[in-house]
């Protein structure tokens, strides 16, 4: 069993910036995806990023050249740098693992940006 462990969320302006961390606890594999989804207030749950554990990464057009996905392997840890945030980007961020055709999810932390 795979249980994520998320922070970092928060309240900023429109402009700042925050990280977001998500660790991995339990039973990791070698060989997964990990990466971040967000969900608006009425709207789909939508992809933010993702990154292998080789270090591939894909990201939404909405976000590329604002956020920087990243991890820790030896840490079984994925973070979420955010730039320059807009009032666009609020939403519940929900960290996201993919390992052995199984789909594991955080329980969301929510990003409040202020005009």
């Amino acid at each position: 069993q795979v249980q994520l462990v998320e922070s970092g969320g928060g309240l900023v302006q429109a402009g700042g910036s925050l990280r977001l961390s998500c660790a991995a606890l339990g039973s990791i594999s070698s060989y997964n995806i990990m990466g971040w989804y967000r969900q608006a207030s009425g709207k789909l749950r939508e992809l933010v990023a993702i990154i292998t554990s080789g270090g591939s990464t894909n990201s939404a057009d909405s976000v590329k050249g604002r956020f920087t996905i990243s991890r820790d392997n030896a840490k079984n840890t994925v973070y979420l740098q955010m730039n320059s945030l807009s009032p666009e980007d609020t939403a519940v961020y929900y960290c996201y693992v993919l390992q052995r055709g199984n789909n594991y999810w955080g329980q969301g932390t929510q990003v409040t940006v202020s005009s």
